[in-house]
């Protein structure tokens, strides 16, 4: 129906479109459109060294270069705009980002709120008054311990130029770090799915104080924020955090705030409930 939107998805960090999969097919069923974008460097355009297989050669997944080097957050942002601008000749969109994509949706509605109806952030990085970097630094990420994803880190991310980790790993340790914080909800082969849908690439650019939320552009999106109550790796107070710079930000046009029980990923896997929040913004 042309009168309804099109959902357009942006993944978080080590992701890709693959894992909306479910979602869409939800999605789908409600009578919805939906195209889940994958940013540079990402889905089939991500590299898997010959060294990131069975038997793991870590020396050289240290050293190995990677074609997502030198991607930045403008890259992303060009990306996303392309597939707006597409989906926009058939109607409405509603821009949906999860975690580290949300500094991708937020440079997009910086630069584009006119292809907007609607910005959607499901626990995901919305920065007002810091750069993403700098809220690690703030009380309300505390508990979020990075040190535990250390031993997995590949290679020296300013000599690659890209920030490579092992989601192979054997250490049990660091497999428990990633499982709290991500999928503590989720059943121990739902864990190791979706950890196998992760590429060990990522970019280093989540953008500076430059690409926060601007009020002229972005803050004119009518925009929902999506909690997760039990995220352990974006924690529910620092989702309420920005969800308050941001209504501070633009009084006018505050966040609809929805909430879901899980972490970070249970949506994903078990989209139902996601679904039926993200129907129920087309009929707003």
């Amino acid at each position: 129906m042309p009168d309804r939107p099109t959902f357009v998805l942006v993944h978080g960090a080590f992701a890709s479109s693959f894992s909306f999969a479910p979602l869409q097919a939800e999605l789908a069923l409600h009578g919805h459109r939906s195209v889940a974008v994958d940013l540079p460097g990402h889905g089939f355009a991500a590299t898997y060294p010959a060294s990131y297989q069975a038997p793991q050669d870590l020396a050289r997944l240290a050293a190995e270069p990677g074609g997502i080097q030198g991607v930045t957050l403008a890259d992303n942002a060009a990306r996303v705009i392309e597939a707006l601008e597409r989906a926009r000749r058939n109607g409405p969109t509603v821009l949906v980002g999860h975690s580290r994509g949300g500094a991708t949706i937020t440079a997009v509605g910086n630069q584009r709120p006119d292809l907007i109806d609607r910005i959607v952030y499901v626990s995901a990085w919305c920065p007002v008054e810091l750069a993403v970097g700098d809220y690690y630094a703030e009380p309300e990420m505390a508990d979020v311990d990075l040190a535990a994803f250390a031993p997995a880190v590949a290679g020296n991310p300013a000599e690659l130029g890209l920030l490579r980790t092992n989601f192979r790993t054997a250490d049990p340790d660091v497999l428990a770090a990633f499982r709290h914080a991500f999928a503590a909800d989720l059943t121990d082969d739902e864990f190791r799915v979706f950890l196998n849908l992760f590429q060990p690439d990522e970019n280093l650019d989540a953008g500076t104080s430059a690409d926060r939320a601007q009020a002229a552009t972005w803050g004119r999106i009518p925009r929902t924020y999506v909690r997760l109550a039990a995220d352990a790796s974006l924690p529910p107070a620092a989702q309420d955090r920005m969800i308050r710079e941001a209504d501070a930000l633009t009084p006018d046009n505050p966040f609809d705030v929805r909430t879901l029980e899980g972490s970070h990923l249970r949506w994903l896997v078990h989209p139902g409930p996601a679904a039926a929040v993200l129907a129920s913004l087309a009929e707003v």
